[in-house]
C-alpha cells in the first residue's frame, strides 16, 4: 500500500472537481479499487502501486487536456480514464494558438493575422500596425498565453498609456490597478477568453498576469516574460523609447496601435509613427501592417474604416491641389 500526492498546477479545481465534486467522484468510480482525496490544489491517491502508477499517469493525460482546451467534459474523463481509443489527448496544431475557456480553437483569421503569428516565432519584438478590429491585440493575447502555458516565460506583463479617447475621464478612484483598469479592459476581455476565471485570478494575484501602467516602467528590467503595448500610438518618443529599452533576457515584446487613432495633444509627436520610421531595418524586430480587410469585428466595422480611409484619403488630395 502506497499513497501518491499529485499537484494539480495547471487546471482550474471549479472544472476538474466539477460542480458538487461530480468529476472528482467519476474519477474516483474509475479507480474503485484507490481512495482518492482531493484538497486545495493537491490530489492524493492510496492503494496498490500499480494501481497508483495507473492514476498518475491518468491525471497527468487528464490535466494536459485540461491545459490545452481549457474544458474538461465527463466524456473526456471517461475516454482518458479507461484508455479508449476515441480519448483526445492535444495533439500540435501548427494553426492553433490556443483553445478558448469553451475549448473553441483560437486561430489566425486573416493572412496578416498569420504573418504576425509568423513574425512572433521568428522575432523578439513584433510591432502589429492597423485598423481597430482587425484582432492585432486579441492575438497578442493569445500569442502570450501560449507562450505562458508553453513555460517560455514565466509572466505576461500587460502596459497601455492612460490617455482618454476624446474625454477627460478626471480622477479616478481606488488603487493604481483600480485607476488603470479603465484602460486595459480590452486586454482583461481577451485573457478571461482564454484563461479560466479561477485561474486568472491565481495569476493577477500571483503576479503571473502583471498590470504595468506605462508610466511606472521606468528602471525596471522585463526577463522571462511576455510584454503587450496596446494603443501604442499614444504613446510619446520618449515614452516607447523608455518602453522599449526595458526589455531582457528571454522576452517578447508586442506593440500594437492604430495611427489613425491618436489620442495625444498636437503639440506630441505619436512614438508609434516615430517608431515605424526609424526602427523599420532592424534585425530582429519586425513590423506586421493590417488592413480594413482583416477586420474581424462586425462586417459594419470594415465598412466604416473603408469609408474613414476613402474620406481621408479626398482630403489628402484635396489639400495637395490647394497646396
Amino acid at each position: 500500500m502506497i499513497e501518491k500526492l499529485i499537484y494539480l498546477d495547471t487546471v482550474d479545481l471549479v472544472e476538474f472537481c466539477g460542480e458538487k465534486n461530480v468529476k472528482l467522484d467519476l474519477i474516483r468510480t474509475c479507480f474503485p479499487k484507490l481512495k482518492i482525496v482531493c484538497r486545495g490544489n493537491w490530489i492524493k491517491a492510496m492503494g496498490e502501486a500499480e494501481e497508483v502508477a495507473d492514476f498518475e499517469e491518468k491525471i497527468s493525460q487528464i490535466m494536459k487536456y485540461y491545459g490545452e482546451y481549457n474544458v474538461l467534459t465527463e466524456q473526456a474523463i471517461l475516454d482518458i480514464t479507461s484508455g479508449s481509443p476515441q480519448t483526445v489527448i492535444p495533439v500540435a496544431d501548427s494553426t492553433t494558438i490556443v483553445h478558448s475557456v469553451d475549448g473553441h480553437a483560437i486561430k489566425a483569421r486573416s493572412q496578416n493575422q498569420q504573418k504576425m503569428v509568423d513574425a512572433a516565432m521568428d522575432n523578439d519584438m513584433v510591432f502589429a500596425v492597423g485598423p481597430a478590429g482587425s484582432g492585432k491585440t486579441y492575438l497578442a493575447i493569445a500569442l502570450a498565453v501560449r507562450a505562458l502555458k508553453a513555460k517560455q516565460v514565466k509572466r505576461i506583463i500587460l502596459s497601455r498609456p492612460a490617455v482618454e479617447a476624446g474625454e477627460k475621464l478626471g480622477f479616478l478612484p481606488g488603487d493604481l490597478k483600480e485607476k488603470i483598469d479603465p484602460y486595459l479592459q480590452p486586454l482583461y476581455d481577451a485573457l478571461a477568453d482564454m484563461v479560466p476565471p479561477m485561474k486568472l485570478k491565481e495569476y493577477m494575484e500571483t503576479g503571473v498576469v502583471q498590470i504595468a501602467p506605462l508610466a511606472f516602467m521606468r528602471g525596471r528590467t522585463l526577463s522571462n516574460a511576455f510584454v503587450i503595448l496596446d494603443e501604442a500610438q499614444n504613446t510619446t518618443v520618449p515614452q516607447i523609447k523608455m518602453f522599449l529599452t526595458r526589455m531582457g533576457a528571454n522576452a517578447k515584446f508586442v506593440v500594437t496601435g492604430d495611427v489613425t487613432q491618436i489620442d495625444l495633444p498636437k503639440a506630441y509627436q505619436s512614438g508609434l509613427l516615430f517608431c515605424l520610421r526609424v526602427l523599420n531595418n532592424v534585425k530582429g524586430l519586425k513590423i506586421v501592417e493590417f488592413g480594413a480587410s482583416d477586420i474581424v469585428r462586425h462586417k459594419l466595422v470594415q465598412r466604416i474604416v473603408e469609408a474613414f480611409d476613402r474620406e481621408d484619403e479626398r482630403r489628402r488630395e484635396e489639400k495637395m491641389i490647394e497646396d
